[in-house]
């Protein structure tokens, strides 16, 4: 058969082939450079309470490489877990739910996952109390017709106000009645601040999709705690709680707007006074009242025991961090026990100190560590790193600490590691995945 290419050409050709072939795999060494090795899909980051500590959240996020330098997602196929508590007291509360939406919609794009849950902050905004929010809160919602809301709201409660004398009359602290008292309680912002907390506002849409409990592998995640006389309800069953006490809320809100028993910007403490006192009101006159409308008035006086409100409820349960450690280990072995789980990481609780606290023998892990040093002295920003259910990682910005990992023998114990400079730390990556490019 005739040879399709002369001696010399083949000669030429096998050494094109070569030249191609280094070149590709050049290219291909250069580009791993570049870019970032996913994170192993088992690699959990969790992440306390924010309050608005924008910059030491992002901070902490590129620390563990959940985000590069420009914000983005960078942590790859990693989960990402923030107990809730993103709002209120900091100066920077709009950038850190910004952030987390953003976040929340980028990492699935890249095989990971962002859970944010409700904590009782959140809970407290949707439903109007405003006691943590701040006057720099409100006016990082101000625009160039705040003035123009502030007044027309104020003309509404000023009309409100002559139409429910006897409402007026049975609450037991008076509202504001000076003009100069109501704009001092509602800043510019304040008005705008409620309707992005509302249920089409742009943040308070987006929190009630949320929930409060979250399970990941072996592991749950909430804001305060489950307490031992809770521990008959699923996870699905606390979540669907706090889901339906919030819907109620908003349903019993609107219909007592519409009634022209409150006004739409009202506080929680508004709506819970001015619906007992026109129930009071409307049972000394002995006026006649549609039993829908007693039902939505009753309503708002029980709210104590519903769970996202109640002390011992998910949202704001405190025992991990006050129990002593005999009484507990067997309650929190109970609750493993009861859950099918090995863990239970919360926020909630300042961890003076600002380390991240493990409990009843590594079982339990308090991470809150006052991100918003500003508020509490001596916090700082920290994540929990969990690789594989087994080892627990502590991460700051100077510093990690391995607070559990499984020995050879399959148990598991707690190491400390000694601190290292941010830099160098910063490459270890998510669960000891490959370094990180420079961005």
């Amino acid at each position: 058969m005739r040879e399709m290419f002369p001696p010399s050409s083949r000669v030429s050709l096998r050494h094109g082939c070569k030249s191609l072939v280094l070149f590709l795999v050049l290219v291909g060494l250069a580009w791993v450079g570049r870019a970032k090795t996913p994170p192993e899909s088992d690699a959990v980051v969790a992440i306390g309470d924010v309050h608005g500590a924008y910059d030491d959240f992002v901070s902490i996020l590129q620390r563990v490489g959940l985000i590069d330098k420009q914000n983005h997602w960078a942590g790859g196929r990693a989960t990402f877990v923030q107990v809730g508590d993103l709002i209120d007291r900091g100066p920077k509360p709009r950038e850190v739910l910004d952030l987390m939406m953003a976040l929340e919609k980028e990492a699935p794009e890249a095989g990971g996952r962002v859970v944010s849950l409700l904590g009782n902050h959140e809970v407290m905004n949707i439903m109007g109390d405003l006691r943590y929010v701040t006057p720099v809160n409100f006016a990082s919602f101000a625009d160039t017709h705040s003035e123009e809301r502030q007044r027309s709201a104020y003309q509404q409660y000023v009309k409100w106000r002559g139409v429910h004398q006897a409402l007026l009359a049975e609450l037991a602290q008076p509202m504001e009645i000076t003009e100069a008292e109501w704009m001092a309680r509602h800043p510019l912002g304040f008005i705008e601040q409620r309707e992005a907390f509302s249920p089409n506002g742009e943040y308070g849409k987006w929190l009630r999709e949320h929930a409060p409990v979250a399970k990941v592998g072996g592991v749950i995640f909430l804001h305060g705690g489950i307490s031992p006389g809770l521990a008959h309800l699923t996870l699905d069953s606390i979540n669907s709680h706090v889901r339906d006490e919030i819907k109620t809320f908003d349903a019993t809100k609107q219909y007592l707007v519409d009634e022209n028993v409150i006004l739409p910007f009202f506080t929680f403490q508004e709506i819970v006074a001015a619906a007992q006192a026109e129930l009071t009101a409307e049972r000394k006159s002995r006026m006649a009242s549609d039993e829908q409308r007693q039902a939505r008035l009753i309503q708002l006086g029980g709210l104590g025991d519903w769970l996202s409100i109640r002390v011992d409820g998910p949202l704001w349960f405190r025992g991990y961090d006050q129990w002593s450690d005999d009484e507990g280990a067997a309650a929190v072995e109970k609750l493993l026990d009861a859950y099918h789980v090995a863990h239970i990481v919360t926020g909630h609780t300042w961890q003076k100190g600002g380390h991240i606290r493990p409990r009843f023998g590594n079982k339990v892990f308090l991470i809150d560590t006052g991100m918003l040093s500003s508020y509490y002295p001596g916090g700082r920003p920290s994540a929990l790193q969990i690789c594989g259910d087994a080892k627990f990682t502590a991460e700051y910005m100077e510093q990690q600490n391995v607070l559990l990992e499984p020995t050879g023998s399959g148990q598991q114990t707690s190491m400390p590691v000694a601190a290292a400079g941010a830099g160098a730390l910063a490459a270890v990556g998510i669960c000891a995945a490959a370094p990180a490019a420079a961005h």
